[in-house]
């Protein structure tokens, strides 16, 4: 699949980032992976991102934090376990120097993977 940007792929993506950001965005990339198994990895917004059918879930570095972006609905059906973190529609910033919550990432993967299939 053709991606929008140099990058190419999500290999190159994590590649170019900070030596400590890369077993993190890694290990996004295999909870994802875990629970979309049937999903495309492409780049898309210039974010490593999984397809099926449409854009599943998107996820990125910064400065201060990871972005996932698993789209408007998440942020609402996920808000009680959001609460401790900043969220805009369809964004959810995981700040670096906290623990990740894997599990809140592979729950909010699952529920997209079902509501593509919807």
């Amino acid at each position: 699949m053709k991606s929008d940007n140099k990058l190419g792929s999500i290999d190159a993506y994590i590649a170019q980032q900070a030596e400590g950001l890369r077993p993190l965005l890694q290990k996004i990339r295999e909870t994802i992976r875990a629970q979309a198994p049937e999903a495309t990895e492409k780049i898309a917004y210039m974010m490593p991102t999984f397809w099926q059918g449409e854009n599943l879930i998107h996820f990125a570095a910064f400065k201060n934090h990871i972005g996932i972006y698993p789209g408007g609905e998440a942020t609402t059906a996920f808000a009680d376990r959001l609460k401790s973190y900043k969220t805009s529609k369809g964004a959810i910033q995981l700040p670096l120097g906290e623990p990740i919550d894997y599990e809140l990432i592979a729950d909010i993967t699952r529920w997209r993977v079902e509501q593509a299939k919807g």
